[in-house]
């Protein structure tokens, strides 16, 4: 019998509980399974289960091998289901998760103009205030801004993006505009509490050197088309991701301050459930994702 062979048997074995159950399942007699079990050991020169006629229970090379092993059948898995998906054609249910204001915007005619292409693909779409547990809700792909703390996902990069300070000319002329980080304390400065990150706190850097302000100003949101209103209409400085001001920063309605000092990343990927089936139609909307915003994205496109 082979390794991989072998490794299936050992984690069914230790799945089903005993010699029995598992000679049932596999419809062979116990001393077969006794038999296989003993190859495996002799093989490796361990023994990797201690069994009476009634249970087992797994040593501690037994825990290595089951785990070690349950976790490359995994990834083995995986590495199949991508090859040969390659060759699929994407179809059936593709669910999506996303933020209301990058969502709303961008991820929603990304689906309209994916769905033409592939046709046989129907996607469900739910946007929420924040990105969340993806396992848990059965999504098959969020998109999630700046590092994916999460080791458990697989994220994929599918358009650069910045965040930035920017106000309206107006606010800057009543003002001042500031010259170094520690000049935010004595603006007006509109927050988001969008995430858990610590309130009305702004990190910024310049080579190797980095500041941390608290900011504060009299209008806060969780919401930020909300924040961008408000500080075109001149009541502050917003910190906001460049996809969302780009276009009123090109047009002169708002301006970037401290522009030579960079703020945490927010490149936005397209993340998935580590060893999920990567299926055809996930592969294809992520490419899909990937070509569209190469195209679209004009704040990532400067020429």
């Amino acid at each position: 019998m082979d390794r991989v062979s072998d490794l299936e048997f050992f984690i069914q074995l230790v799945k089903q509980g005993s010699l029995a159950s598992l000679a049932r399942e596999l419809g062979v007699t116990p001393p077969a399974v006794t038999s296989r079990l003993a190859q495996i050991e002799k093989r490796l020169g361990v023994r990797l289960l201690n069994r009476t006629t009634r249970r087992i229970s797994v040593t501690h090379e037994g825990e290595v091998y089951l785990a070690t092993g349950a976790k490359l059948l995994a990834e083995l898995q995986e590495l199949e289901q991508t090859v040969s998906s390659s060759r699929g054609v994407p179809k059936g249910m593709l669910r999506v998760n996303a933020t209301f204001g990058f969502g709303r915007r961008h991820i929603t005619p990304a689906i309209a103009a994916f769905v033409r292409r592939y046709p046989e693909v129907e996607v469900q779409l739910e946007l929420t205030d924040r990105s969340i547990n993806l396992a848990d809700k059965a999504f098959d792909i969020g998109i999630w801004f700046g590092t994916v703390p999460d080791s458990r996902m697989v994220a994929r990069k599918i358009v650069s993006n910045k965040r930035l300070l920017c106000a309206a000319p107006a606010y800057l002329k009543r003002a001042g505009t500031p010259l170094v980080p520690r000049d935010l304390q004595t603006h007006q400065c509109i927050v988001l509490r969008e995430s858990d990150a610590a309130y009305g706190t702004w990190h910024l850097a310049r080579g190797s050197k980095q500041e941390t302000v608290k900011v504060r100003g009299s209008l806060s949101t969780n919401d930020g088309e909300t924040g961008v209103v408000w500080a075109l209409e001149g009541h502050g400085i917003l910190m906001r991701s460049e996809w969302d001001v780009h276009a009123y920063i090109k047009a002169g309605k708002l301006v970037q301050v401290l522009g030579e000092w960079s703020l945490p990343g927010a490149d936005i990927f397209a993340v998935y459930p580590e060893r999920a089936h990567l299926s055809a139609k996930v592969s294809a909307f992520i490419d899909f994702l990937t070509t569209w915003f190469a195209r679209e994205a004009g704040w990532a496109n400067k020429g």
